[in-house]
């Protein structure tokens, strides 16, 4: 079996370790339960068929019963809180314990990369800026941010862009882009990503005030839509961003870092049945 480390879902864990078993020897959910613990035979088979989940308790129980301890037993709870956490903020409370509990042992992290770079709106913007200054220092660039951010900020970013292979540091001193993508567990990345549009709809919000009228475009429609229209609308809005997105790919020399946001959101609950009046 792979270390469990390589695992970013304990029910995948699970089953392998269910698996692997059972290639030796008899092994039964049956056994399996009995090794953990618990008086249902069933119960483990229904935790990896994503019917049920583990408790905390639980877990302890089923690590033990894998022979999991010490750090392995201590990162498998972990990623039960983690797999079951009931939101993106949780989950990456969650993944910054599993990391900082990696890092204590030497282990290297799978994926970090993808979740440092979309945990911040600042790493996006350095990479965009980073190649138009070269030579320039992490201060210079930092003031150039809007709002400013600090050179450590800036300092950090190209650290761990140019570690992920998102910037290619050329020996004297300039950055230039590379084609490279990030990949991890789509769930951490996805909520990196949920942290990073909050923040980005943040400074959105601030640019009202804080960016003149002439350097910024920012306004918005309230209607009614039915299922059918909102479907249309979602359409129409990504190929509309396909479409923005071809626009800048083309420019050669840009010399600033603009962000596009599109929000479609409710303001509003569905109302329930239909008037008889509108038939």
């Amino acid at each position: 079996m792979r270390p469990i480390t390589e695992y970013s879902d304990y029910r995948k864990y699970m089953r392998d370790y269910y698996e692997e078993r059972k290639k030796g020897s008899y092994f039964s959910w049956r056994e399996f339960a009995k090794l953990a613990g618990f008086t249902s035979s069933g119960y483990l088979k229904l935790v990896c068929d994503g019917k049920t989940r583990l408790s905390r308790g639980g877990a302890a129980k089923v690590a033990g019963a894998m022979g999991l301890t010490g750090f392995g037993a201590q990162y498998f709870c972990l990623l039960v809180e983690y797999c079951d956490a009931p939101d993106a903020n949780v989950r990456l409370e969650i993944f910054s314990r599993m990391r900082a509990l990696m890092e204590e042992n030497g282990v290297r992290i799978l994926g970090a990369e993808a979740f440092d770079y979309f945990k911040s709106w600042i790493n996006p913007v350095v990479r965009e800026l980073a190649p138009i200054m070269p030579g320039a220092k992490p201060s210079e660039i930092a003031k150039m941010c809007v709002p400013e951010v600090t050179a450590g900020d800036v300092r950090n970013a190209l650290t761990l862009m140019v570690q992920a292979g998102l910037l290619q540091l050329r020996p004297d001193g300039s950055y230039v882009q590379t084609n490279k993508g990030l990949s991890g567990d789509p769930a951490l990345v996805a909520g990196a990503m949920h942290a990073m549009q909050k923040q980005l709809t943040l400074l959105a919000a601030d640019a009202l005030d804080g960016v003149a009228r002439e350097d910024r475009n920012i306004s918005g429609l309230t209607f009614g839509v039915d299922e059918k229209t909102l479907w249309h609308l979602s359409e129409e809005l990504d190929l509309f961003r396909q479409k923005v997105k071809d626009i800048p790919s083309k420019v050669e020399n840009y010399d600033r870092v603009y962000r596009l946001n599109l929000h479609l959101f409710p303001l509003s609950k569905a109302k329930e049945g239909k008037d008889e009046n509108q038939g």
